[in-house]
């Protein structure tokens, strides 16, 4: 990777369609209470809007992930800003809250999935050394969004009404497609996953090579495969194997259940306590704020020596953090409470969105980084969809917002604390096979591997003289072949 260059161009068009994507669900809260009068329905009905794009957002993540191994993260992203843009036109002529589910819900939450995923997975092929600063760059896209879009939305709707407000909206997110031109393509196309050529003789490999034709000529999707190979093809479902990728994947379920909510339900709480509506609306801002420094300053922190090579410690402990907030939210009666609440919030919530992604690719690799980024967010869209309604459901039935808020903290901080003890398990275990595998390599009398034993073996050829030398010139004769 050139790790800058045009890389900061990609960083730019990133942290766009990535601030769309996270904060346009944020900021979409603003037109609750008119919607809730208009339609007449509760809470958690409303909630469900939310909760139906954001699950739609991450659910879309293996298809996205599909689509830009096929075409790349240019034509994805700006196919998504345009599904966007005509779900939020298609949102101002909607009569029920069902028609509302849908063009805000699937059309829009979709296109926001084709946006989030291939800017997440570009900024990775274009930065290697720096890539927690990249990804703290571009994931800082989505409180400089959140400060514009939480005042903005209240000036259209003050102005315009809600349906003005998705019109105008609408053509807003269609810049998800200029942000999208910015992502040429590097590097090599994927290439299909061939099966290994077992050693079975020179007439063997001659017959294969004749009757299937040079193997990178062959087309993709030809051959005998069925349906669940030609789906593994893009998406590696080996990684349910690897022990730090389930762990990353089962702390993120938990955590998601309480991560979104109570950005959801922040304007309304305040609203609900005898704040006007203006600064209700500026709490999301100062939110935004913070978390616009906390993320591009938690990439410099997690890219120091001191804290990558155990970056999961860093994750675990900003999870925790973000819990033990929401549970202190309570205590916040006054303005200037939820002030202070909001500003530690939006740190904690700007440090676990900056290394979000950064974690996953720490542990599975560059190479496999989007297959996984697609089985994970498919994993998470369960909780997604379920955690504001959920919160909505508490304040229906008990008429106060704190219940919401000491739910959402408990499981975060579980969520924290599970993936803290199990991040310890697993770099123990590494390290313990890290030490097995150089113990191996040291100790003569270990068991060779194949390939140390072939090795061994031309060595021991070329040393016993003569009286070999037949087999050494009928392996050469049938390499040089075999390489034609």
């Amino acid at each position: 990777p050139p790790d800058g260059g045009w890389g900061w161009a990609v960083v730019f068009g990133a942290s766009i369609s990535i601030g769309f994507a996270f904060t346009f669900p944020k900021a979409f809260t603003i037109y609750f209470k008119e919607i809730q009068a208009v339609f007449s329905i509760s809470y958690s009905q409303i909630a469900w809007t939310t909760s139906i794009m954001c699950a739609t957002t991450y659910g879309g993540g293996p298809i996205s992930s599909i689509l830009v191994n096929r075409y790349g993260s240019r034509p994805v992203v700006m196919f998504g800003g345009l599904l966007c843009g005509v779900g939020m036109i298609s949102a101002a002529f909607c009569t029920s809250i069902l028609q509302l589910y849908i063009c805000v819900g699937f059309i829009t939450g979709f296109g926001l999935a084709l946006n989030l995923q291939p800017s997440v997975i570009i900024v990775g092929k274009y930065f290697l050394k720096r890539r927690p600063i990249a990804n703290g760059l571009a994931m800082a896209g989505s409180p400089v969004m959140l400060c514009t879009l939480a005042p903005l939305n209240q000036f259209l709707f003050e102005n315009f009404g809600w349906r003005g407000s998705f019109l105008i909206l609408g053509a807003i997110l269609l810049n998800c497609c200029v942000a999208g031109a910015l992502f040429r393509p590097i590097g090599a196309r994927p290439a299909p996953v061939k099966a290994l050529v077992t050693e079975e003789g020179k007439d063997a490999l001659k017959s294969k090579i004749t009757e299937d034709g040079p193997m990178e000529s062959k087309p993709e999707g030809e051959g005998g495969k069925d349906c669940f190979e030609k789906i593994n093809h893009y998406l590696d479902f080996s990684l349910f194997k690897h022990r730090g990728f389930l762990i990353y994947l089962i702390g993120n379920v938990l955590m998601f259940l309480g991560f979104f909510a109570p950005i959801v339900f922040l304007a309304p709480y305040a609203k609900h306590t005898g704040i006007d509506e203006y600064s209700a609306a500026f709490l999301l801002s100062i939110l935004a704020l913070v978390d616009m420094v906390a993320r591009p300053t938690t990439g410099i922190i997690a890219n120091s020596r001191w804290v990558r090579p155990r970056i999961q410690y860093f994750f675990s402990f900003a999870i925790a953090f973000n819990g033990a907030c929401h549970l202190l939210c309570p205590l916040a009666s006054s303005y200037t409470g939820l002030v202070v609440y909001s500003s530690f919030f939006g740190l904690a919530f700007g440090m676990v969105c900056a290394m979000l992604f950064e974690t996953l690719m720490d542990l599975v690799g560059a190479a496999r980084f989007t297959s996984a980024v697609g089985l994970v967010t498919i994993a998470e869209c369960c909780t997604i969809l379920l955690g504001p309604p959920m919160g909505g459901i508490l304040i229906d039935t008990f008429g106060d917002y704190k219940y919401m808020f000491i739910k959402c903290g408990t499981v975060m901080v579980l969520a924290g604390t599970f993936l803290f003890i199990m991040n310890y398990y697993n770099y123990r275990m590494l390290a313990k096979e890290e030490k097995e595998r150089k113990t191996k390599e040291e100790d003569p009398k270990s068991v060779r591997t194949e390939d140390e034993g072939k090795k061994n073996w031309n060595k021991d050829s070329t040393q016993d003289g003569p009286e070999l030398e037949p087999l050494r010139e009928k392996g050469e004769e049938v390499k040089k072949e075999t390489n034609g």
